[in-house]
Protein backbone atom coordinates (compact mmCIF):
# COMPACT_ATOMS: atom_id res chain seq x y z
CA UNK A 1 0.00 0.00 0.00
CA UNK A 2 1.76 2.67 -1.28
CA UNK A 3 -0.51 6.02 -0.61
CA UNK A 4 -2.24 4.52 3.19
CA UNK A 5 -0.78 2.42 5.46
CA UNK A 6 -2.41 0.35 7.58
CA UNK A 7 -1.24 2.81 10.29
CA UNK A 8 -2.98 5.50 8.67
CA UNK A 9 -6.17 3.51 8.27
CA UNK A 10 -6.40 3.01 12.19
CA UNK A 11 -5.76 6.34 13.10
CA UNK A 12 -7.93 7.72 10.35
CA UNK A 13 -5.30 9.81 8.89
CA UNK A 14 -5.50 10.94 5.24
CA UNK A 15 -1.99 11.87 3.91
CA UNK A 16 -2.19 14.45 1.12
CA UNK A 17 0.91 16.24 2.06
CA UNK A 18 3.34 15.94 -0.85
CA UNK A 19 5.97 13.53 -0.87
CA UNK A 20 9.75 13.83 -1.37
CA UNK A 21 11.23 12.74 -5.12
CA UNK A 22 14.24 10.69 -5.12
CA UNK A 23 15.70 10.05 -8.67
CA UNK A 24 18.65 7.20 -9.45
CA UNK A 25 21.00 8.13 -12.47
CA UNK A 26 23.95 6.56 -13.83
CA UNK A 27 25.17 5.14 -16.79
CA UNK A 28 23.83 1.50 -17.82
CA UNK A 29 24.42 -1.73 -16.17
CA UNK A 30 25.84 0.28 -12.62
CA UNK A 31 22.58 -1.87 -11.46
CA UNK A 32 19.92 1.33 -10.74
CA UNK A 33 16.63 -0.57 -11.55
CA UNK A 34 17.93 -3.46 -8.58
CA UNK A 35 18.33 -0.56 -5.83
CA UNK A 36 15.56 0.79 -7.11
CA UNK A 37 13.47 -2.81 -6.47
CA UNK A 38 15.49 -2.99 -3.18
CA UNK A 39 14.31 0.75 -1.63
CA UNK A 40 10.40 0.20 -2.92
CA UNK A 41 10.14 -3.32 -1.06
CA UNK A 42 11.13 -5.68 -5.06
CA UNK A 43 7.36 -4.11 -5.68
CA UNK A 44 7.73 -2.81 -9.48
CA UNK A 45 4.30 -1.74 -9.82
CA UNK A 46 2.49 1.39 -9.33
CA UNK A 47 -1.33 0.35 -9.20
CA UNK A 48 -3.17 -2.36 -8.22
CA UNK A 49 -3.26 -6.18 -10.00
CA UNK A 50 -7.16 -5.47 -11.36
CA UNK A 51 -8.04 -6.09 -15.13
CA UNK A 52 -7.51 -2.80 -17.34
CA UNK A 53 -4.52 -0.91 -15.05
CA UNK A 54 -1.14 -0.57 -17.12
CA UNK A 55 1.83 -1.62 -15.45
CA UNK A 56 4.98 0.94 -15.36
CA UNK A 57 7.78 0.74 -13.47
CA UNK A 58 9.22 4.10 -14.06
CA UNK A 59 8.00 5.31 -10.30
CA UNK A 60 6.82 3.85 -7.11
CA UNK A 61 6.60 4.92 -3.27
CA UNK A 62 8.98 3.70 -0.57
CA UNK A 63 9.91 4.79 2.81
CA UNK A 64 13.05 5.17 5.52
CA UNK A 65 11.58 5.10 9.39
CA UNK A 66 9.94 7.97 9.58
CA UNK A 67 10.14 9.25 6.30
CA UNK A 68 7.62 8.39 3.22
CA UNK A 69 9.10 9.42 -0.65
CA UNK A 70 8.27 8.81 -4.44
CA UNK A 71 11.39 7.54 -6.39
CA UNK A 72 12.62 7.24 -9.98
CA UNK A 73 13.87 4.72 -12.07
CA UNK A 74 15.46 6.81 -14.48
CA UNK A 75 17.08 3.03 -15.73
CA UNK A 76 13.26 2.43 -17.05
CA UNK A 77 12.80 5.88 -19.00
CA UNK A 78 12.96 5.00 -23.08
CA UNK A 79 14.22 7.98 -24.97
CA UNK A 80 14.10 5.86 -28.35
CA UNK A 81 16.66 6.11 -30.61
CA UNK A 82 19.25 8.49 -28.95
CA UNK A 83 22.94 8.15 -29.34
CA UNK A 84 24.55 6.47 -25.92
CA UNK A 85 25.62 9.59 -24.25
CA UNK A 86 22.71 11.07 -25.23
CA UNK A 87 20.62 8.78 -23.23
CA UNK A 88 22.34 9.02 -19.97
CA UNK A 89 22.19 12.79 -20.06
CA UNK A 90 18.28 12.97 -20.88
CA UNK A 91 18.11 10.35 -17.84
CA UNK A 92 20.20 13.38 -15.62
CA UNK A 93 17.90 15.78 -16.96
CA UNK A 94 14.77 14.29 -15.81
CA UNK A 95 15.92 13.72 -12.63
CA UNK A 96 17.27 17.27 -12.50
CA UNK A 97 14.28 18.51 -13.14
CA UNK A 98 11.89 16.35 -10.64
CA UNK A 99 13.80 15.00 -8.08
CA UNK A 100 14.56 16.64 -4.33
CA UNK A 101 17.33 14.24 -3.83
CA UNK A 102 19.63 12.76 -6.54
CA UNK A 103 21.28 9.43 -5.74
CA UNK A 104 24.46 9.10 -8.37
CA UNK A 105 25.13 4.97 -8.97
CA UNK A 106 28.65 4.29 -9.96
CA UNK A 107 29.70 0.48 -10.61
CA UNK A 108 32.48 -0.29 -7.56
CA UNK A 109 34.21 -3.13 -9.85
CA UNK A 110 34.58 -1.00 -12.77
CA UNK A 111 36.18 2.43 -11.36
CA UNK A 112 35.20 5.82 -12.60
CA UNK A 113 34.41 5.61 -16.79
CA UNK A 114 34.30 8.19 -19.43
CA UNK A 115 30.34 8.17 -19.02
CA UNK A 116 30.51 8.72 -15.22
CA UNK A 117 32.18 11.83 -16.05
CA UNK A 118 30.06 12.82 -18.69
CA UNK A 119 26.90 12.49 -15.49
CA UNK A 120 28.91 14.13 -13.21
CA UNK A 121 29.13 17.24 -15.06
CA UNK A 122 25.57 17.52 -15.42
CA UNK A 123 24.73 16.93 -11.93
CA UNK A 124 27.18 19.69 -10.93
CA UNK A 125 25.13 22.19 -12.59
CA UNK A 126 22.06 20.78 -10.94
CA UNK A 127 22.09 22.72 -7.57
CA UNK A 128 20.25 19.37 -6.17
CA UNK A 129 21.58 17.41 -3.64
CA UNK A 130 23.82 14.64 -5.06
CA UNK A 131 24.37 11.50 -3.04
CA UNK A 132 27.26 9.22 -4.14
CA UNK A 133 26.45 5.47 -4.23
CA UNK A 134 28.87 2.61 -5.71
CA UNK A 135 27.05 -0.27 -6.45
CA UNK A 136 28.33 -4.13 -6.18
CA UNK A 137 30.60 -3.51 -3.21
CA UNK A 138 29.50 -7.61 -2.45
CA UNK A 139 31.61 -7.93 0.89
CA UNK A 140 34.18 -6.13 3.02
CA UNK A 141 37.51 -6.77 1.10
CA UNK A 142 36.07 -4.71 -2.20
CA UNK A 143 35.79 -2.03 -0.21
CA UNK A 144 38.77 -0.32 -1.14
CA UNK A 145 37.96 0.11 -4.30
CA UNK A 146 35.28 3.05 -3.38
CA UNK A 147 37.93 5.74 -3.37
CA UNK A 148 38.57 6.67 -6.62
CA UNK A 149 35.23 7.70 -7.03
CA UNK A 150 36.09 10.70 -4.57
CA UNK A 151 37.40 11.83 -7.72
CA UNK A 152 34.10 12.88 -9.26
CA UNK A 153 33.74 15.54 -6.41
CA UNK A 154 30.70 14.56 -4.34
CA UNK A 155 31.70 13.71 -0.93
CA UNK A 156 32.00 10.33 0.36
CA UNK A 157 31.19 8.21 -1.68
CA UNK A 158 28.73 5.15 0.38
CA UNK A 159 29.41 1.45 -0.65
CA UNK A 160 26.32 -0.88 -1.81
CA UNK A 161 25.22 -3.92 -2.68
CA UNK A 162 21.97 -4.38 -4.92
CA UNK A 163 22.74 -8.35 -4.90
CA UNK A 164 22.67 -8.82 -1.18
CA UNK A 165 20.91 -5.33 -0.22
CA UNK A 166 23.91 -4.34 1.76
CA UNK A 167 24.41 -0.62 2.74
CA UNK A 168 20.73 0.68 2.07
CA UNK A 169 20.40 2.35 5.19
CA UNK A 170 23.69 4.10 5.33
CA UNK A 171 22.60 4.98 2.19
CA UNK A 172 18.69 6.35 2.63
CA UNK A 173 19.51 7.91 5.85
CA UNK A 174 22.25 10.46 4.08
CA UNK A 175 19.41 10.89 1.28
CA UNK A 176 17.02 11.69 4.06
CA UNK A 177 19.34 14.36 5.73
CA UNK A 178 18.70 16.02 1.97
CA UNK A 179 14.39 15.91 2.19
CA UNK A 180 12.61 18.95 1.91
CA UNK A 181 10.56 20.39 4.56
CA UNK A 182 7.21 21.13 2.94
CA UNK A 183 5.43 23.72 4.88
CA UNK A 184 2.68 24.48 2.25
CA UNK A 185 -0.63 25.90 2.41
CA UNK A 186 -2.83 24.54 4.95
CA UNK A 187 -6.85 24.49 3.88
CA UNK A 188 -10.15 24.17 5.80
CA UNK A 189 -11.21 20.42 6.20
CA UNK A 190 -14.52 22.17 4.47
CA UNK A 191 -12.39 23.45 1.40
CA UNK A 192 -12.63 21.00 -1.63
CA UNK A 193 -8.93 20.57 -3.51
CA UNK A 194 -9.20 19.06 -6.62
CA UNK A 195 -6.82 18.85 -9.51
CA UNK A 196 -6.89 17.69 -13.37
CA UNK A 197 -4.50 15.71 -14.20
CA UNK A 198 -3.88 14.06 -18.15
CA UNK A 199 -1.64 13.56 -21.18
CA UNK A 200 0.31 17.02 -22.58
CA UNK A 201 -2.77 18.49 -24.84
CA UNK A 202 -5.63 16.97 -23.33
CA UNK A 203 -6.35 20.49 -22.40
CA UNK A 204 -5.71 20.58 -18.82
CA UNK A 205 -5.14 24.92 -18.51
CA UNK A 206 -8.04 25.69 -21.14
CA UNK A 207 -10.11 23.86 -18.43
CA UNK A 208 -8.52 25.51 -15.45
CA UNK A 209 -9.04 28.94 -17.36
CA UNK A 210 -12.85 28.29 -18.12
CA UNK A 211 -13.74 27.63 -14.50
CA UNK A 212 -11.68 30.72 -12.93
CA UNK A 213 -12.93 32.34 -15.76
CA UNK A 214 -17.16 31.73 -15.07
CA UNK A 215 -18.14 34.69 -12.84
CA UNK A 216 -16.46 33.30 -10.05
CA UNK A 217 -14.79 35.03 -6.78
CA UNK A 218 -11.11 34.50 -7.46
CA UNK A 219 -9.36 34.72 -4.16
CA UNK A 220 -5.61 34.55 -4.98
CA UNK A 221 -3.19 32.67 -6.69
CA UNK A 222 -0.65 30.78 -3.96
CA UNK A 223 2.62 28.87 -4.51
CA UNK A 224 1.46 25.75 -3.47
CA UNK A 225 3.82 22.97 -1.22
CA UNK A 226 5.33 21.63 -4.64
CA UNK A 227 7.65 23.65 -7.01
CA UNK A 228 5.61 22.77 -9.92
CA UNK A 229 2.05 23.47 -8.70
CA UNK A 230 0.01 26.52 -8.51
CA UNK A 231 -3.09 26.43 -5.87
CA UNK A 232 -6.26 28.89 -7.15
CA UNK A 233 -8.47 29.47 -4.55
CA UNK A 234 -11.91 30.28 -5.46
CA UNK A 235 -15.47 30.46 -4.24
CA UNK A 236 -18.79 29.67 -6.33
CA UNK A 237 -22.37 29.70 -4.28
CA UNK A 238 -20.85 30.27 -1.14
CA UNK A 239 -18.64 27.16 -1.34
CA UNK A 240 -14.67 27.33 -1.38
CA UNK A 241 -12.58 25.28 -3.94
CA UNK A 242 -9.06 25.05 -4.65
CA UNK A 243 -7.53 23.76 -8.13
CA UNK A 244 -4.21 22.30 -7.82
CA UNK A 245 -2.76 22.78 -11.16
CA UNK A 246 0.63 21.83 -12.66
CA UNK A 247 2.76 24.24 -14.49
CA UNK A 248 3.58 22.96 -17.93
CA UNK A 249 7.14 21.36 -18.87
CA UNK A 250 10.11 23.87 -18.21
CA UNK A 251 12.03 22.12 -21.02
CA UNK A 252 11.20 21.80 -24.62
CA UNK A 253 13.14 19.82 -27.37
CA UNK A 254 13.33 16.48 -28.09
CA UNK A 255 14.19 14.84 -24.77
CA UNK A 256 10.85 15.97 -23.21
CA UNK A 257 8.69 15.60 -26.54
CA UNK A 258 9.83 11.53 -27.47
CA UNK A 259 7.64 10.63 -24.30
CA UNK A 260 4.85 11.17 -22.01
CA UNK A 261 6.16 9.73 -19.31
CA UNK A 262 7.01 13.63 -17.55
CA UNK A 263 3.09 13.74 -16.73
CA UNK A 264 3.03 10.94 -14.33
CA UNK A 265 5.89 12.61 -12.56
CA UNK A 266 3.96 16.13 -12.53
CA UNK A 267 0.47 14.16 -12.48
CA UNK A 268 1.69 12.64 -8.92
CA UNK A 269 2.30 15.55 -7.01
CA UNK A 270 -1.03 17.23 -7.50
CA UNK A 271 -2.58 14.00 -6.87
CA UNK A 272 -1.52 13.85 -3.49
CA UNK A 273 -2.97 17.10 -2.27
CA UNK A 274 -6.13 16.66 -3.92
CA UNK A 275 -9.64 15.17 -2.90
CA UNK A 276 -11.00 15.11 -6.05
CA UNK A 277 -8.83 14.13 -9.41
CA UNK A 278 -10.13 14.69 -13.02
CA UNK A 279 -8.83 12.61 -15.08
CA UNK A 280 -8.86 14.63 -18.17
CA UNK A 281 -9.08 12.99 -22.20
CA UNK A 282 -9.01 14.44 -24.92
CA UNK A 283 -12.15 13.20 -27.41
CA UNK A 284 -10.53 14.23 -30.41
CA UNK A 285 -7.76 11.52 -29.55
CA UNK A 286 -9.79 9.19 -27.78
CA UNK A 287 -7.78 6.93 -25.51
CA UNK A 288 -4.40 6.08 -25.08
CA UNK A 289 -2.62 3.96 -22.75
CA UNK A 290 -0.93 6.76 -21.00
CA UNK A 291 -4.09 8.04 -19.92
CA UNK A 292 -4.52 4.49 -18.02
CA UNK A 293 -0.87 5.26 -16.38
CA UNK A 294 -2.16 8.28 -15.17
CA UNK A 295 -5.79 7.36 -13.89
CA UNK A 296 -3.89 4.18 -12.33
CA UNK A 297 -2.13 6.71 -9.92
CA UNK A 298 -5.30 8.05 -9.07
CA UNK A 299 -7.17 5.12 -7.98
CA UNK A 300 -4.04 3.73 -6.29
CA UNK A 301 -4.03 7.39 -4.39
CA UNK A 302 -7.60 6.85 -3.40
CA UNK A 303 -8.83 10.12 -4.75
CA UNK A 304 -11.85 10.66 -5.74
CA UNK A 305 -12.28 10.46 -9.35
CA UNK A 306 -14.29 12.15 -12.55
CA UNK A 307 -13.39 11.19 -16.04
CA UNK A 308 -13.68 14.79 -17.97
CA UNK A 309 -13.40 14.09 -21.74
CA UNK A 310 -12.87 17.25 -23.63
CA UNK A 311 -12.80 18.96 -26.53
CA UNK A 312 -16.24 17.31 -26.90
CA UNK A 313 -17.25 20.10 -29.45
CA UNK A 314 -14.52 18.63 -32.06
CA UNK A 315 -16.32 15.66 -32.56
CA UNK A 316 -19.34 14.84 -35.46
CA UNK A 317 -21.56 13.09 -33.45
CA UNK A 318 -25.07 11.26 -34.12
CA UNK A 319 -27.47 9.96 -31.42
CA UNK A 320 -25.33 7.13 -30.06
CA UNK A 321 -22.05 9.01 -30.04
CA UNK A 322 -21.71 9.47 -26.38
CA UNK A 323 -22.94 6.06 -25.53
CA UNK A 324 -19.89 4.38 -27.95
CA UNK A 325 -17.49 7.00 -25.78
CA UNK A 326 -19.38 5.88 -22.95
CA UNK A 327 -18.58 2.03 -23.34
CA UNK A 328 -15.07 2.64 -24.66
CA UNK A 329 -14.12 4.50 -21.09
CA UNK A 330 -15.15 1.45 -20.04
CA UNK A 331 -13.76 -1.35 -21.66
CA UNK A 332 -10.44 0.58 -20.84
CA UNK A 333 -10.95 1.28 -17.43
CA UNK A 334 -11.64 -1.26 -15.78
CA UNK A 335 -11.02 -0.21 -12.64
CA UNK A 336 -12.12 2.90 -12.57
CA UNK A 337 -16.47 1.75 -12.73
CA UNK A 338 -17.20 3.63 -9.91
CA UNK A 339 -16.00 7.08 -11.79
CA UNK A 340 -18.29 9.53 -12.70
CA UNK A 341 -17.98 10.92 -16.53
CA UNK A 342 -18.57 14.43 -17.95
CA UNK A 343 -18.54 15.56 -21.44
CA UNK A 344 -17.43 19.26 -21.98
CA UNK A 345 -15.46 21.76 -24.12
CA UNK A 346 -12.88 23.83 -22.33
CA UNK A 347 -12.93 26.16 -25.60
CA UNK A 348 -16.56 26.74 -26.20
CA UNK A 349 -17.65 26.23 -22.21
CA UNK A 350 -20.14 23.73 -23.47
CA UNK A 351 -21.25 21.91 -20.14
CA UNK A 352 -18.91 23.30 -18.27
CA UNK A 353 -21.45 24.07 -15.74
CA UNK A 354 -22.23 20.33 -15.10
CA UNK A 355 -18.98 19.85 -13.46
CA UNK A 356 -18.62 21.68 -10.23
CA UNK A 357 -21.73 19.68 -9.10
CA UNK A 358 -20.08 16.30 -9.85
CA UNK A 359 -17.13 17.78 -7.99
CA UNK A 360 -19.20 18.54 -4.76
CA UNK A 361 -20.91 15.28 -4.82
CA UNK A 362 -18.12 13.20 -5.47
CA UNK A 363 -15.95 15.27 -2.82
CA UNK A 364 -19.10 14.16 -0.10
CA UNK A 365 -19.06 10.93 -0.82
CA UNK A 366 -14.89 10.62 -0.63
CA UNK A 367 -15.66 11.70 2.95
CA UNK A 368 -18.76 9.91 4.06
CA UNK A 369 -18.74 8.43 7.15
CA UNK A 370 -21.50 4.94 7.59
CA UNK A 371 -22.96 4.62 10.95
CA UNK A 372 -21.39 1.16 12.32
CA UNK A 373 -25.35 -0.32 12.75
CA UNK A 374 -26.39 0.63 9.57
CA UNK A 375 -23.52 -0.48 7.62
CA UNK A 376 -23.41 -4.22 9.76
CA UNK A 377 -27.08 -4.46 8.54
CA UNK A 378 -26.91 -3.74 5.29
CA UNK A 379 -23.99 -6.26 4.90
CA UNK A 380 -25.72 -9.24 6.87
CA UNK A 381 -28.71 -8.88 4.13
CA UNK A 382 -26.52 -9.05 1.57
CA UNK A 383 -24.79 -12.37 3.33
CA UNK A 384 -28.33 -13.78 3.75
CA UNK A 385 -28.84 -13.00 -0.43
CA UNK A 386 -25.50 -14.49 -1.32
CA UNK A 387 -24.03 -16.70 1.46
CA UNK A 388 -19.85 -16.45 2.30
CA UNK A 389 -17.88 -18.89 0.68
CA UNK A 390 -15.92 -22.24 1.10
CA UNK A 391 -12.59 -22.89 0.78
CA UNK A 392 -10.78 -26.49 1.52
CA UNK A 393 -13.84 -27.49 3.22
CA UNK A 394 -13.89 -23.85 5.57
CA UNK A 395 -16.24 -21.26 5.30
CA UNK A 396 -15.78 -17.75 5.92
CA UNK A 397 -17.61 -16.26 8.77
CA UNK A 398 -18.32 -12.09 8.90
CA UNK A 399 -19.01 -10.89 12.29
CA UNK A 400 -18.95 -7.43 12.08
CA UNK A 401 -17.74 -5.01 9.61
CA UNK A 402 -16.62 -0.86 10.71
CA UNK A 403 -15.01 2.06 8.99
CA UNK A 404 -11.99 2.62 9.98
CA UNK A 405 -11.49 6.20 7.67
CA UNK A 406 -12.70 8.46 4.64
CA UNK A 407 -10.61 9.78 1.99
CA UNK A 408 -11.36 7.20 0.59
CA UNK A 409 -13.81 5.16 2.51
CA UNK A 410 -12.24 2.21 4.14
CA UNK A 411 -13.76 -0.61 5.95
CA UNK A 412 -12.12 -3.49 8.16
CA UNK A 413 -14.57 -6.76 8.00
CA UNK A 414 -14.04 -8.63 11.13
CA UNK A 415 -13.57 -12.60 10.02
CA UNK A 416 -12.82 -15.74 11.27
CA UNK A 417 -9.55 -16.36 8.29
CA UNK A 418 -8.86 -13.60 5.89
CA UNK A 419 -7.37 -15.71 3.66
CA UNK A 420 -11.10 -17.08 2.78
CA UNK A 421 -12.34 -13.11 1.82
CA UNK A 422 -11.92 -13.76 -1.38
CA UNK A 423 -11.15 -11.13 -4.03
CA UNK A 424 -14.59 -12.28 -5.50
CA UNK A 425 -16.75 -12.06 -2.47
CA UNK A 426 -14.91 -8.85 -1.20
CA UNK A 427 -16.22 -7.08 -4.53
CA UNK A 428 -19.71 -8.62 -4.03
CA UNK A 429 -19.45 -6.49 -0.59
CA UNK A 430 -17.88 -3.24 -1.98
CA UNK A 431 -21.32 -3.20 -4.43
CA UNK A 432 -23.53 -3.99 -1.70
CA UNK A 433 -22.17 -0.96 0.22
CA UNK A 434 -22.23 1.47 -2.78
CA UNK A 435 -26.25 0.53 -3.71
CA UNK A 436 -26.77 1.22 -0.36
CA UNK A 437 -24.44 4.18 0.60
CA UNK A 438 -24.71 5.89 -3.00
CA UNK A 439 -20.51 6.19 -2.70
CA UNK A 440 -20.18 7.79 -6.29
CA UNK A 441 -16.71 8.38 -7.84
CA UNK A 442 -14.80 7.34 -4.96
CA UNK A 443 -12.98 4.44 -4.56
CA UNK A 444 -13.76 2.01 -1.37
CA UNK A 445 -10.78 0.15 0.64
CA UNK A 446 -12.03 -3.12 2.61
CA UNK A 447 -9.40 -5.02 4.37
CA UNK A 448 -10.40 -8.62 6.17
CA UNK A 449 -9.07 -9.05 9.56
CA UNK A 450 -9.73 -11.67 11.99
CA UNK A 451 -11.34 -11.41 15.33
CA UNK A 452 -9.21 -12.54 18.11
Amino acid sequence: MDFMSFKDIWSGRVNTMPKPVIAIVGRPNVGKSTIFNRIVGERISIVEDVPGVTRDRIYSSGEWLTHDFNIIDTGGIDIGDEPFLEQIRAQAEIAIDEADVIIFMVNGREGVTGADDEVAKILYKSKKPVVLAVNKIDNLEMREQIYDFYALGFGDPFPISGSHGLGLGDLLDEVAKYFPDFGGQDYDDDVIKFSLIGRPNVGKSSLVNALLGEERVIVSEIEGTTRDAIDSPYKFNGKEYVIIDTAGMRKKGKVYESTEKYSVLRALRAIERSDVVLVVLNAEEGIREQDKKIAGYAHEAGRGIIIVVNKWDALEKDDKTMKKFEEDIRAHFLFLDYAKIIYLSALTKQRIHTLLPVIDKVSESHALRVQTNILNEVLMDAVAMNPTPTHNGSRLKIYYTTQVAIKPPTFVVFVNDPELLHFSYQRFLENRIRDAFEFDGTPIRIFGRQRK
